[in-house]
């Protein structure tokens, strides 16, 4: 159940509130948006498979990092490591800070600086949760997810409750209808963050625990994505879903009147902060990871016996989220589009993971595999396809952009030069 609340938390975040516009502007008819979104969630359960196999058969703190080190090397895994450390799941944790600010701000603003104020106090509060335990930390996932899908399922009910409105349910979608293609983008990001269980495979006790919370909790969030647009196109119908900005808050105001906004601003709050819990819990346990096997890092490494945190690596994790939080507070577009510009280089390591299973099944036969994932080697192929179209498109979406995600690998392949690779000693 904790694995589980926190693979729902991370995955059920801001996304659900903004991208089912999208979808419904480039798609042709309302059965086109459920199919998409039951097939994003297909796809996603191909990928959960993967990593099931791969966190039951190597169980470590460091998930990606742990894989990608064992099948390709650690030098190749070092600047994985260095890239989810520097920008990309210190930005997420940054940017969910802000999502959280913008939607606290219109509930109780605090000044001019009510944003930037609110995203630090997030960032300082989930780290000092954090520090505090795992206990504490995943307690307080499994409220937040609690609070969260309730939360999802009065959006559903608002749905059943509004009559449609006439001409809507059948009017034709935007321009670009047929770009089915772009429409998973926008879906299958929706969906993203699921793999961040990996993180924690070795606090767990029962290994195939794993594969059950991978698989159930990816079944329940389809069905409550489906339900949800299922809602959204009933009370608004699919011009009605295409052109709005705010398409949840659409909904609840024409079910219950102009309170039915302000519900909606809070839950998105609340699903911010959840999906930035989730990923303080998960993102300092691959800078741990990275400070066990490169003597650089070696204070990221030390694991806090009593509270059962890495304590270092989470203080740092913080500290620069933190200090993304400054940046962005002072320029504001800047700091969303370097976070947006990390994406080419997310999905070429995601890519890289799914081709690791295929590496490792090679390379260490013998390795007890207590989950085998199902219709080998198609279902690891097929999700490395996935992944390298996303890597495609978002490299086709970024365009100059990309040269940021570039940059940052390039500062990480300097310090791994300037360091000589020395490993720590008991490293993986």
């Amino acid at each position: 159940m904790d694995v589980a609340a926190l693979i729902v938390g991370t995955v059920v975040g801001a996304g659900i509130f903004r991208t089912p516009a999208l979808v419904a502007a480039n798609s042709s008819s309302e059965t086109a948006v459920l199919l998409a979104w039951v097939v994003g969630g297909l796809v996603s359960l191909v990928g959960a498979l993967c990593y099931a196999e791969l966190a039951t058969a190597y169980p470590h703190p460091g998930g990606d990092y742990h894989y990608l080190t064992r099948a390709l090397g650690r030098r190749f895994a070092f600047l994985f490591a260095w890239a989810r450390i520097s920008v990309i799941q210190t930005g997420s944790i940054a940017l969910l800070a802000f999502i959280f600010a913008d939607y606290a701000t219109e509930i109780a603003p605090l000044g001019p600086a009510s944003s930037g104020v609110y995203a630090a106090l997030c960032v300082v509060g989930l780290t000092a949760l954090n520090l505090a335990g795992v206990r504490q930390g995943k307690s307080v996932q499994k409220l937040l997810t609690t609070l969260e899908v309730v939360g999802l399922a009065l959006v559903v009910g608002a749905g059943l409750l509004v009559t449609p409105a006439a001409g809507l349910t059948t009017a034709p979608a935007a321009a670009g209808s047929t770009a089915f293609g772009l429409v998973m983008v926008f879906v299958l990001l929706t969906y993203g963050g699921w793999n961040e269980a990996a993180y924690v495979s070795a606090e767990v006790h029962h290994r195939r625990d794993i594969v059950r919370a991978l698989v159930g909790s990816l079944v329940a969030i389809t069905v409550l994505y489906v339900l949800v647009n299922w809602a959204y196109l009933r009370g608004l119908g699919l011009s009605g879903v295409a052109g709005s900005r705010a398409v949840a808050a659409d909904l609840l105001e024409r079910a219950v009147g102009p309170g039915g906004g302000r519900f909606v601003g809070a839950l998105i709050a609340m699903c911010a902060l959840t999906s930035a819990n989730a990923a303080v819990f998960t993102g300092a346990r691959s800078a741990y990871a990275l400070g066990r096997d490169f003597r650089v890092f070696a204070f990221l490494g030390r694991w806090h016996a009593g509270p059962r945190t890495p304590g270092n690596a989470i203080f740092a994790q913080g500290a620069v989220a933190l200090a993304l939080v400054l940046f962005g507070a002072s320029t504001r577009h800047g700091f969303e589009t370097m976070v947006e510009y990390t994406a080419p280089v997310f999905w070429m390591f995601f890519m890289l993971t799914g081709v690791s299973l295929v590496v490792l099944r090679r390379k260490e036969p013998m390795v007890a595999r207590p989950f085998r994932v199902p219709f080998y080697p198609l279902t690891p192929l097929l999700f490395s396809a996935t992944a390298a179209y996303l890597l495609y498109a978002s490299l086709a979406y970024a365009g100059s952009g990309v040269l940021v995600g570039l940059g940052v690998l390039a500062v990480g392949g300097g310090v791994l030069i300037l360091s000589k690779g020395r490993e720590a000693e008991g490293g993986t």
